[in-house]
């Protein structure tokens, strides 16, 4: 069974498509405007062995916010959509990823649950034109329409950019194991029958 999914969205602030293929090669069509979430976006899909096409049209003009909390919220639908049933799959994952200065760790458990943690701290309120407070608002809202607790956990780092690259390809890794099909895994993860 293919796990995709598809989504599109539109608003008065943005105008939104998105797919993506949990079982992919890593490869990303991304266009959102935004270009530093191109670049976050396309280390996510690389480092989580997904395909993911993005198409997003929003009030830059104004600044990236809507856009990037829009791609946050879009992409957990999807993501929540393309694991069906959620049978079969090991549920959690962790990652840990160094970036040079930066080592970010990315814990997740695909619950039913939505619930974010975040313990960062970056140096910088900005990096290029990007609002780095935005990181919090794109991954508060992937974990909340994934129905995902989301755990990111920042060890140390000094360049905020690293910071940042680190957290997106910790979170394609931890995404990628918890999504893997085990075979030993009869039904779903949990003694409650369902997830």
């Amino acid at each position: 069974m293919e796990r995709v999914a598809s989504i599109e969205r539109n608003t008065n602030e943005t105008k939104i498509q998105l797919s993506l293929a949990i079982d992919g090669e890593g490869r990303s069509n991304l266009e959102t405007g935004v270009p530093f979430m191109d670049h976050m976006l396309d280390l996510f899909t690389k480092h989580g062995q997904f395909n993911l096409t993005v198409d997003a049209k929003g009030d830059i003009e104004v600044d990236d916010h809507h856009t990037t909390e829009d791609i946050g919220i879009c992409l957990g639908q999807t993501l929540r959509d393309a694991l069906g049933d959620k049978r079969g799959i090991k549920r959690y994952g962790n990652a840990f990823v160094p970036m040079d200065d930066a080592l970010a760790q990315v814990v997740v458990d695909l619950s039913n649950r939505p619930h974010f943690e975040i313990r960062a701290e970056f140096p910088s309120q900005k990096v290029g034109t990007f609002d780095t407070e935005l990181v919090h608002e794109f991954l508060w809202k992937l974990a909340l329409e994934a129905r995902m607790n989301l755990h990111v956990i920042v060890h140390y780092g000094k360049n905020t950019h690293h910071i940042i690259e680190a957290v997106f390809k910790a979170l394609g890794r931890a995404l990628d194991e918890a999504t893997t099909i085990d075979p030993r895994i009869k039904g779903v993860p949990s003694t409650k029958g369902m997830l």
